[in-house]
């Protein structure tokens, strides 16, 4: 990945970001009211984590390995050594070993078809830890919906640039779901946030919004979709102080 363009300037971001005055339609009186005590028990947990975090990278350093290990590559069979993972100017590695096979006791479904599905129950994946490797593939396998301001077609060809599968994703131009919702500022700077909407009896529902990122003017609240900051959080350098927008053309 090469270096491009400049770094963003922070402090003009957390100013564009910072808005305590946030009210999405439709809310009532004693919804904000709930809403703003979660705020602050949700900015107490973040504080936390944050410390949690801190106590993670000081460790003390643990035990050196006996060997360097040798591992099978599963794309062509060949060898790789535990050293040979960590890639130049990288001195953290992150491994997520799948349970393959399952506990032996795992009564739940097997694999739904291949030659996976027809081994026996014991000797398939965790269901688990396939819905982990999911994520950290990046499918999309809910109610999720992508919108941007763009035009359709330039989000569809950049789609298929990205090889985006799973995900379905909408163009909101024509519409005002982004100012509404302040996924747009008055200015129309479009910024990063996370919804959940409900429906019930009565209809649809805004039932849930990241707005800690107009508290703390970063978009640190979207940490539980953004799967790549919760790997980092586990390594000794974090995610760094200015991780949240990598100045990378990947």
């Amino acid at each position: 990945m090469a270096l491009k363009g400049k770094p963003r300037d922070m402090n003009k971001w957390r100013e564009v970001l910072l808005d305590p005055n946030v009210h999405f339609p439709g809310e009532s009186s004693e919804y904000r009211r709930a809403r703003n005590e979660l705020l602050e028990a949700e900015a107490e947990l973040k504080r936390l984590n944050e410390q949690i975090a801190a106590k993670r990278r000081a460790l003390p350093a643990g035990g050196l390995i006996r060997e360097d290990y040798v591992f099978e590559s599963a794309a062509d069979g060949g060898k790789v050594r535990l050293s040979d993972l960590f890639a130049p100017g990288k001195n953290s590695l992150v491994i997520y070993n799948m349970m393959f096979p399952r506990w032996s006791e795992d009564q739940r479904a097997g694999a739904p078809g291949g030659k996976t599905a027809e081994l026996p129950l014991v000797e398939q994946p965790c269901p688990s830890c396939t819905s982990v490797v999911d994520g950290l593939e990046g499918a999309a396998r809910t109610n999720l919906v992508v919108i941007a301001k763009t035009s359709a077609d330039r989000l569809g060809t950049y789609a298929k640039e990205r090889g985006w599968r799973n995900v379905r994703l909408l163009s909101s131009r024509n519409n005002t779901f982004n100012r509404d919702y302040h996924a747009e500022t008055p200015d129309g700077v479009q910024l990063a946030v996370l919804h959940v909407f409900s429906r019930d009896q009565d209809g649809i529902r805004h039932h849930w919004a990241s707005e800690g990122i107009f508290k703390r003017g970063d978009t640190s609240p979207l940490d539980p979709v953004w799967s790549i900051y919760g790997v980092l959080d586990l390594t000794r350098e974090g995610r760094g102080d200015n991780a949240a927008y990598p100045n990378l053309q990947y």
